[in-house]
């Protein structure tokens, strides 16, 4: 063929195109189907973020403190060590009048978390609501010299959290930098979230005043029932509010293995829908500054191993003026503290395990198999009459004793 300037153009050849085997079909559809995924992880992680966090900035309150924290990083743990106060109010205005009408707001579960520098162990320390201390000055109030912990709320007026973790600061001399506040909505929408938690009680446990009611066994636990058996006092132990924290740390004990064994704190896209069932249903400090903060702090547990979570109940012996009440164990209260605050590890003793509680024969089907114990040479001293449970043990509720 010849063109106009008589050029001498060879005929135009189309390559054959290969016909596609098996094989390629399955790597090209992987490919395509691994790149829409990350593309909607991403997606749904930025929307997440952007709508967790207008929450809340909305509803942030500031707790003071020694210094800010410094920023947290996108999707990884939170470097260092940090506090956290985590206060669990009764009476919020949401919640209706199902539970009962009370004067003013309580703080009855005040929990304090220490995760260390190396994320290799963390601590959970329930302090009793019932535990009477002295208080510092908060924006409504002058300092006390003796008020049970959980009327620290109302004392703060309009910023109850804030006056909550001044009144734990004081107790501890430890600095809090991060605290959020949840009620009886928030226990019910982190229980759905993660579709239930496993407890076990050793008998019949009833509770007509919170609606409980469990067979001897295992029990898979959302919503309502599982606000039930962290609030009964009636239905376990001798019915004080001491062996009521038994349960709840048998119940977060759970909670900590069932997160772990689906593999949650390592999806960001599971992670972030927890952060929405809590920031829904959380009044944070201004240090939270949103989703990214929460999950940092999250992720900072994702490789302690189970046993090197330990949960404690703040030490405590009968107020002198009422044997009724409580009041700090000083001498036992001053070894926790110590070791929270240079970041050791805690260890606790045979009869560490609440009245309240005995050690499950029954595994968990919850959770994965306990980790081996750490070398002899590598762990913490015992703190002896300490009492808690690892977040590795089983541990079944034991009904009301009368």
């Amino acid at each position: 063929m010849r063109s106009r300037k008589g050029r001498v153009h060879s005929p135009v050849r189309h390559g054959r195109q290969r016909t596609p085997t098996a094989r390629g079909l399955v790597f090209r559809f992987i490919g395509i189907t691994v790149a829409v995924g990350i593309t909607s992880t991403l997606a749904v992680v930025g929307y997440a973020v952007t709508s967790i966090s207008s929450t809340f900035h909305e509803a942030a309150v500031d707790i003071g403190g020694e210094s800010p924290p410094p920023p947290p990083p996108f999707l990884g743990a939170i470097e260092g060590g940090f506090n956290l106060l985590i206060v669990g109010s009764d009476n919020d205005e949401d919640q209706g009048d199902e539970y009962g009408e009370r004067d003013a707001v309580l703080n009855d579960v005040n929990i304090l978390v220490h995760v260390a520098a190396d994320h290799r162990n963390a601590v959970v320390v329930s302090l009793p609501r019932d535990m009477m201390m002295p208080q510092p000055e908060c924006d409504a109030s002058d300092a006390v010299e003796a008020q049970p912990l959980n009327a620290a709320w109302a004392r703060g007026g309009e910023n109850g959290l804030g006056c909550v973790v001044a009144a734990v600061r004081s107790l501890t001399g430890l600095d809090i930098p991060y605290a959020m506040e949840t009620s009886f909505n928030g226990v019910i929408a982190m229980s759905n979230a993660v579709g239930g938690v496993d407890v076990c009680v050793t008998d019949v446990t009833q509770d007509d005043y919170t609606g409980l009611y469990l067979e001897p066994g295992h029990h898979v636990l959302v919503g309502r029932d599982a606000l039930a058996f962290l609030r009964t006092r009636h239905g376990v132990g001798d019915g004080s509010d001491l062996t009521r924290i038994g349960s709840q740390q048998q119940y977060l004990a759970s909670l900590l293995r069932t997160i772990k064994s689906t593999s949650t704190l390592s999806d960001p896209v599971k992670v972030y829908g927890l952060a929405q069932a809590v920031a829904q249903n959380i009044t944070p400090s201004t240090s939270l500054r949103g989703a990214d903060t929460l999950i940092s702090l999250a992720l900072a547990l994702k490789d302690i191993d189970l046993s090197r979570v330990v949960f404690v109940s703040y030490p405590v012996t009968a107020w002198v003026d009422d044997p009724n009440r409580v009041q700090p164990n000083e001498e036992l209260a001053a070894q926790l503290v110590e070791r929270i605050a240079s970041d050791q590890a805690i260890a606790l003793d045979a009869g560490a395990i609440t009245s309240s509680s005995t050690v499950g024969d029954t595994a968990d089907p919850a959770s994965p198999a306990a980790p081996a114990a750490p070398p002899a040479s590598s762990s913490p001293d015992v703190i002896e009459g300490l009492k808690g449970q690892t977040a590795a043990e089983q541990t079944c509720a034991n009904p009301f004793s009368g």
